[in-house]
This record gives C-alpha cells, structure tokens and sequence, in this order.
C-alpha cells in the first residue's frame, strides 16, 4: 500500500521509527517531511502535504505525528477528501478505519505508547471500513463537507 507520511520537528524522531514499521511491513513509503528534528517547522504544511496527497489518490493512506496530534489531525481535517483520525492506542485506531473510515492515521508523538505502535500501525492499515449504519453516517460526514445540509 502506498502511505503518505509527514511529520513536524517534534514528531520526526517518531515518524522515522513508522517509516522503518511501515518499509518492513512492504508498504510504498512517500515521506513529505520534516528531515530533521532540530529545526522548528509548521505542522500545517505537513498536514497540507499528506492530506492533498490521500485525497487525491485512490488508494493510499496517510500517517502525521507531531507532539500531541492534535495540530496535524485539525489542518488535515480541513481538506476535502481526507479524514484524519487522532489515535492513542489500538483499539481508537482500529476504531477510526471500522466506523468512521479514516484514511489518515494521526499520532502524538507523546502520548503514543512505544511498544503500541507497531500494533497501531498494523491494525490501522488493515482493518478496513465496515460500511452499514456506518456508511449512512460517512455520507452524512461527506454532505456536510460540500456544504451540504443533513437530515
């Protein structure tokens, strides 16, 4: 699976550990940046990067860490198309791909719990969106993306 990946100066060290999880695991890895972690940045351009990315790509995924997740899952948010989920632990990510049908797995490099992620990682990618009562309300998720009302 082709997985778009960025992170800000406080996420980096985190984002190269995914990119390592994500390269082992066969994925196709499109690493939008940051380079380094010793240079302060803007997470938006990150979030901007990635989100761009999975919504116009028919496929793929993305992942965006920066200190709390927060900052990245409220920007990526703000592009049609991407549907980015802050997730702490497995069963919120796991949650995020069933129910809700996020194709942007975000994470706080601080509150991720190391020996999780792999877990989180893998779980993520591979659940896939359950579709039923869940569908319905994607789609009420997608009218009000188009400025469209809902009943």
């Amino acid at each position: 699976m082709k997985v778009f990946i960025g992170a800000d100066h406080r996420g980096f060290d985190f984002k190269s550990k995914i990119v390592k999880i994500l390269e082992d695991q066969g994925h196709q890895v499109v690493d939008v940046g940051t380079d380094n972690n010793k240079e302060s940045c803007d997470y938006p351009l990150f979030a901007y990067k990635v989100a761009t990315s999975v919504a116009r790509s028919r496929n793929a995924k993305g992942i965006l860490v920066c200190m709390s997740g927060i900052g990245q899952a409220i920007a990526a948010n703000k592009i049609k198309g991407a549907y980015a989920a802050l997730c702490y632990n497995v069963e919120s990510a796991k949650f995020s791909r069933l129910h809700n049908n996020a194709n942007i797995l975000v994470l706080g490099a601080k509150s991720v719990r190391q020996r999780e992620l792999n877990s989180i990682i893998e779980i993520w990618l591979n659940t896939e969106f359950e579709g039923g009562r869940h569908k319905r309300r994607f789609e009420m998720v997608k009218r009000i993306e188009q400025g469209l009302d809902i009943k």
